[in-house]
């Protein structure tokens, strides 16, 4: 791996290399590196590029890293993992993915997440995206642009009892995504979905949430933080089925900047008479009186904005 390679890698895991435990690394479409633990097994696929990701139920607490990164223009990255989690265990999945590109074209990367998550099982899910180079607000036109996609598709499929939490983080340097998020939960099961992105310039950003709510007493959390700056534009669409008796939420919290635009379209299905089901959703801009009171703390209005926004995505 070249040291932009390892700089990615870095920034999308919060880790230092090199990586302990379960890990493959994935770079610009092939495997970078690959390393097994006593209880976490990552084997290829051999029909289609991927990997099959198994975890024993004697797993309490540990991390598996797959990480991917593409590092210039042309490459369209298309991979499938799955994961297996057997009953009982715990495990730390962090994915991600690191897109650097300098000249015109485009790269992508296009990562297919399936979740087999058994009975009592817990997975804590963490995804960090960002892009890195010249004109990373997406302002170039032209074939000189760079343009750096990232379009993720999570499925989970909860049995009896898992939870699965998800923490989905995209801040920087992102000119086109569409992200899909699938669920499917039996009973008394739990999921929780935290999503933050930042668009800038004339980058796009497509969320897709749909969650059937299958078994009694399961509860599912969604709920996203964006902003829009500059042109860029964002659409939200969440769809929660009540199909149970159950309990379901659906946040989206918006702000707008320069003449960024936000499109939300929240959708509730009750199917039977004991779902209670919840959404709410804000978009507007930031409040004058924030402004003011960080310009009397010496701040200038430009800096005020970013450390209002900061604070936005990080609640």
């Amino acid at each position: 791996m070249d040291k932009r390679t390892q700089e990615l890698l870095e920034t999308v895991t919060d880790e230092r290399l090199p990586f302990k435990g379960a890990y493959n690394i994935r770079e610009d479409s092939g495997c970078a590196g690959r390393q097994n633990s006593e209880n976490i097994k990552i084997e290829p696929k051999y029909d289609k590029p991927g990997i099959n990701i198994k975890v024993s139920g004697k797993a309490k607490g540990e991390k598996v890293l797959i990480p991917a990164c593409v590092t210039k223009t042309g490459i369209d990255d298309l991979v499938y993992n799955d994961f297996y989690i057997e009953s009982g265990a715990d495990v730390y999945v962090i994915a991600g993915c690191g897109i650097h590109a300098e000249e015109g074209g485009e790269a992508r990367h296009n990562g297919i997440h399936r979740f087999f998550i058994g009975p009592g099982a817990k997975v804590l899910y963490k995804e960090k995206h960002i892009g890195t180079g010249k004109d990373i607000a997406g302002e170039m036109e032209g074939p000189d642009k760079p343009v750096r996609k990232i379009d993720p598709v999570t499925e989970i499929f909860l049995d009896e009892g898992a939870s699965f939490e998800m923490d989905s983080i995209q801040l920087e340097g992102v000119d086109v995504t569409n992200r899909k998020t699938k669920a499917k939960m039996a009973a008394h099961s739990k999921l929780v979905i935290k999503e933050r992105i930042l668009t800038d310039g004339k980058q796009t950003a497509d969320t897709e949430f749909t969650v059937e709510m299958d078994g009694e007493d399961c509860t599912a959390d969604l709920v996203s933080r964006s902003v829009a700056k500059g042109e860029s534009r964002q659409r939200f669409y969440s769809r929660i089925n009540g199909n149970s008796r159950c309990k379901g939420h659906s946040e989206c919290d918006a702000i707008l900047a320069g003449h960024g635009t936000v499109f939300a379209e929240p959708a509730l299905f009750a199917g039977h008479v004991d779902a209670s089901l919840i959404h709410e959703a804000a978009i507007g801009k930031i409040a004058g009186e924030q402004i003011t009171k960080l310009l009397t703390m010496g701040l200038t209005e430009e800096e005020a904005e970013n450390k209002i926004i900061e604070g936005f995505l990080k609640g």
